[in-house]
């Protein structure tokens, strides 16, 4: 069994950052998203992944190489343009050739792995299996439709009036029979070979398709409000780990990750929170679900809940909190200037000014 890994898209959501960045590659708790994938990939005995990659694949090529380092042979397949989930198993017919395989989204996120659900789908093979996870607004995504036994009998990308809300999450898996599927659909109304409509066309050609609902925690680390909120999943779950320095004048509360070559100096830092190499922490708070990358400096400052990428320095702005701020970034506070007003105020004006 192969992956194929989806690692292209623009990340409209996640701009500016993505305007010089991977989405794939912001990271939560100072690990690119991307990696959490690729990890469960390797743990559920994939070994082999092609890797579709578009206008940042030097970038990803970069980050993974040759995928040794998660014991995968990568494999990394261009794609010109983003034309939808369908048309990247289209161009991958070659590497896949007739091997089963699953086909993971990049930015998205499952705690606990595919382990399992990888195992299911071995065990029993069907031609498709789909995972699906019940959401608040299914507007937002492909959704299906199951009869009362559980049965996938439709499924519908991003619809107006959703007929349930389970959402499909952005694991896959399939025989070489979407092939065929993903041939025989017409690009959709966005311009895009959709895999909802490749799976409803193997559904209306009566191939067992199955589904697992799944629940544990899944996202689409898309935006802001998403990486903020995985990150913050990701720390509740690590262990407290001291290898860095803090001086006699800081404090450190809780699952505090420290890691080595990073100093904290007359601060107080309350976990889960994780700072990476390099970074100083000087008269500072650091608060709950911060992650703070490599070689930054938070100096005369106060943060929480907030995502902060390598070598930036945020020095003597109060306090940030559910913020995502990039790489090489300074954020100091505005130049102090008198307080005035200026006004330009026609005959027989009347104006009342609070000081």
């Amino acid at each position: 069994m192969k992956a194929l890994v989806l690692s292209g898209g623009a990340g409209t959501r996640l701009r500016p950052i993505t305007h010089t960045s991977a989405k794939q590659l912001v990271p939560v708790a100072n690990k690119a998203v991307l990696f959490y994938g690729l990890e469960s990939i390797a743990e559920a005995g994939i070994t082999e992944v092609g890797m579709i990659v578009g206008e940042t694949a030097a970038e990803i090529e970069e980050a993974v190489g040759d995928g040794s380092k998660f014991g995968l042979d990568v494999t990394y397949i261009p794609q010109e343009r983003p034309l939808g989930l369908a048309h990247a198993v289209l161009i991958a017919r070659d590497y896949l050739g007739d091997d089963d395989f699953v086909m993971y989204l990049g930015d998205n996120f499952i705690v606990g792995g595919i382990t399992g659900l990888v195992e299911e789908f071995r065990g029993n093979r069907p031609d498709a299996q789909i995972l699906l996870t019940r959401v608040a607004d299914p507007r937002a995504f492909g959704v299906a439709e199951l009869d009362p036994s559980g049965q996938v009998i439709g499924l519908e990308e991003k619809p107006d009036q959703p007929k349930s809300d389970l959402a499909l999450v952005g694991v896959y898996m399939f025989t070489p029979l979407i092939h065929e599927a993903v041939r025989a659909i017409e690009p959709s109304w966005r311009g895009e070979l959709e895999i909802t409509h490749a799976i409803q066309h193997l559904i209306d050609s009566r191939a067992d398709v199955r589904s697992t609902v799944i629940k544990g925690y899944w996202k689409d680390t898309g935006n802001v409000g998403d990486m903020l909120e995985v990150n913050r999943t990701v720390l509740e779950a690590m262990e407290r780990r001291i290898d860095g320095d803090v001086d006699d004048a800081s404090e450190t509360i809780g699952r505090v990750v420290l890691e080595e070559g990073a100093r904290i100096m007359g601060s107080r830092v309350v976990g889960p929170v994780v700072i990476g190499s390099g970074t100083v922490v000087s008269n500072s708070y650091i608060g709950p679900f911060t992650s703070v990358a490599e070689n930054c400096r938070i100096t005369d400052s106060e943060l929480e809940f907030s995502i902060v990428l390598r070598d930036s320095s945020i020095q003597g702005v109060g306090r940030i909190e559910s913020s995502l701020i990039g790489r090489h970034v300074e954020v100091t506070p505005a130049p102090s200037v008198p307080s005035a007003h200026r006004l330009v105020l026609g005959d027989h004006s009347k104006v009342q000014i609070t000081s």
